[in-house]
């Protein structure tokens, strides 16, 4: 098992160059065991972790509902807003400037054989990323993400996820918002889910985060939790 994982911050890039690369590394590794089960090899499988922040862009997943975007093509456009339907789980979210969005594509059986596992271990890597500065995040029930103040009216999503698994190969994965513009949050339904906010860690501290001090906090947990090595 390997259980190495490659760290590439690829800084501000567009969504779906930053997907069409997630795809290609997906399917390496796919590759590598489709190759390890057919002629009886034993190939060491990659694992990568992908930093990235995205210009304003709207992401649907498999089975989101398109009218949770709330924004003609029109309207779109004026924003300076893009659109993709895309192959993960979960509804429709927003990525953009101020916002971590970070893409584990692992190869499970480097670590575990459960997508459920794999979820929460995420979940957790956040809540103890934003226990360091004090806030307190949680799970809502059936609601993949973290959440502050869940089973009250004032619940409120910090950090929402959708991932893909095929062969026990991961894709996609989270978004913090940290110092992001939540206005951009009006023009949808946020994970299909109606009548529950969206907050940052800007607004919850009422300052400005330093972004690469969080990610190296998240890359900690991430390290800890998956008994990784980063590299």
């Amino acid at each position: 098992m390997n259980k190495k994982v490659q760290l590439q911050d690829l800084g501000n890039k567009d969504y779906k160059d930053t997907w069409d690369f997630q795809e290609e590394l997906f399917k390496e590794i796919v590759d590598i065991k489709v190759q390890n089960r057919r002629e009886e090899t034993a190939i060491a499988t990659p694992n990568y972790f992908l930093y990235v922040e995205h210009p304003h862009v709207y992401t649907l997943g498999k089975s989101g509902d398109i009218s949770n975007l709330l924004l003609s093509e029109k309207q779109l456009e004026a924003k300076g807003a893009t659109f993709h339907k895309i192959n993960r789980g979960g509804d429709i979210t927003y990525h953009g400037p101020g916002q971590i969005v970070g893409y584990p594509i692992l190869d499970l059986e480097n670590f575990f054989t459960d997508i459920h596992k794999y979820l929460r271990f995420l979940e957790e890597a956040i809540i103890l990323t934003l226990a360091e500065y004090g806030l307190h995040g949680t799970r809502s029930e059936g609601e993949t993400g973290v959440w502050f103040d869940v089973g009250t009216p004032f619940a409120r999503k910090i950090c929402a996820m959708g991932v893909r698994a095929s062969r026990w190969v991961t894709m996609h994965g989270f978004a913090l918002n940290v110092n992001a513009d939540l206005g951009y949050f009006d023009n949808i339904i946020p994970c299909g889910i109606k009548g529950k906010a969206v907050t940052s860690m800007h607004v919850e501290l009422n300052r400005n985060l330093d972004e690469q001090e969080v990610k190296e906090k998240i890359l900690k947990h991430f390290q800890n939790l998956f008994e990784a090595e980063i590299v």
